[in-house]
Parts: C-alpha cells; sequence; structure tokens
C-alpha cells in the first residue's frame, strides 16, 4: 500500500514515515500543502493522511482541490485541532476520518487499512481467495490456515492483488507500490516478486494477463 503524508513537523512525519515503512507500507512525505496538492494530484496512492495546519496551503484547501478535481483517494486528517466545527468542516470538504493529535501509531495504521479496505469494497476484514486468506485490518496472510511468510516486498505486491482479487492490477500500479524512495528498484522487480510469491502460494493463483498485469485468483487445487 502506498501513502501520501502530508505533515509540516518534521519530527513527527518522520516518525510517522518510519513506523509506516515498518508496517510495509510506502511513504511519500510532503512538508507543506503545495507539494502535497502536487503529489496527490500526479501519484498513485491508496490513502492520504493530511495534517490541516499547513504552510503555502491549507489542508483544508488542499483537499477541496483534491475533491473538485475528482480524486477519490480515501483521506484522514489529522490535526491538534479540537473544535467540533474544524471536524465538520473535514468531513464536508470530503475527509473519510479524523485524527486528533496527540495519537498512538498504531491507530493510524489500522484506521489507514480500514480506509484502502473499504475504498477496495471490502466490507468485511478477511479477504478470502481460496487457500489464501488476507486479515486486511491485521496486514497478515494464511495459506491452508496456516501463516504465510513474506519479505516486504512481497507483501506489498500480494496485498495489492489480494484487495482486488479476481480482477487484473496492471504492472505499473504494482511497481508503484513496490517502490520505495529510500531504495532501489529495478523496472524487473515486479516480474521476480511475483515469481517468488507464486513458488510460495502456488503458480496457478497468480495468473499473467499479457498486455495488462496480474491477476490473483482462487486457481485449481
Amino acid at each position: 500500500m502506498k501513502i501520501l503524508l502530508v505533515e509540516d513537523d518534521a519530527s513527527l512525519g518522520a516518525k510517522i514515515a518510519e513506523q509506516l515503512k515498518r508496517e510495509n507500507f510506502t511513504v511519500d512525505h510532503a512538508a507543506n500543502g503545495e507539494d502535497g496538492q502536487h503529489l496527490g494530484d500526479t501519484g498513485t496512492y491508496d490513502a492520504a493522511v493530511l495534517d490541516l495546519g499547513l504552510p503555502l496551503v491549507p489542508g483544508i484547501e488542499v483537499l477541496r482541490a483534491w475533491r473538485k478535481a475528482g480524486r477519490t483517494l480515501p483521506v484522514l486528517i489529522l490535526t491538534a485541532r479540537d473544535g467540533w466545527s474544524e471536524k465538520v468542516e473535514g468531513f464536508k470538504a470530503g475527509a473519510d476520518d479524523y485524527l486528533m493529535k496527540p495519537f498512538r501509531i498504531e491507530e493510524l495504521i489500522m484506521r489507514l487499512r480500514a480506509l484502502v479496505r473499504r475504498a477496495n469494497g471490502h466490507a468485511e476484514t478477511r479477504i478470502v481467495c481460496g487457500p489464501l486468506a488476507y486479515d486486511a485490518q491485521l496486514g497478515s496472510f494464511e495459506l491452508d490456515g496456516l501463516p504465510l511468510r513474506l519479505t516486504g516486498l512481497e507483501w506489498r505486491v500480494l496485498s495489492c492483488l489480494a484487495l482486488r482479487k479476481e480482477h487484473v492490477v496492471a504492472r505499473a500500479d504494482l511497481f508503484e507500490r513496490v517502490y520505495d524512495g529510500d531504495a532501489e528498484v529495478d523496472s524487473n522487480s515486479v516480474e521476480v516478486i511475483v515469481a517468488r510469491l507464486r513458488r510460495k502460494i502456488g503458480a496457478e493463483r497468480i495468473e499473467t494477463v499479457r498486455g495488462h498485469g496480474y491477476r490473483l485468483t482462487a486457481g485449481t487445487p
């Protein structure tokens, strides 16, 4: 999953980004509203964490601009403002969730996972595809009822496929979610990771749709 973090507090932003990466998210961090709005307009993200008190462009205006432009990515507002009027204004502008500072990073992660899950059309936290099960709230996989051990890159690809099970996910879309700005990832990374996943869950369960991408399917026994 790829998250856009728009937070001007350098220390807090670095802490959030570090914790999200430990949970296998990829993160782009903008320190002001202007840069955050640009990234949201041009990048591909599963969700955004947006502070309201931003320099250059206030967070509420960033959100309004995204919604006016038809951007549908889930947005969680993160702010120290505790007035009810600010919350109402945020939700009216198109926010999907609201978290007050100070907060526990574990809660932020759980809320983000829930937003991404619902945005992909899953009401239940447990997503099942044949013998493979993905707990979208805890971020864990099971195969035939047993825990499935995955590297961070494998988890990023498989979670993206699981959230869109039985649908084709473009190779470029997967690459966006594998790539981390802090690490070098070559153009063949997706193919390499898919090959490793096929060895772990069964080759027939990840279909290659030529010219389009990959699809996670229940496969055959």
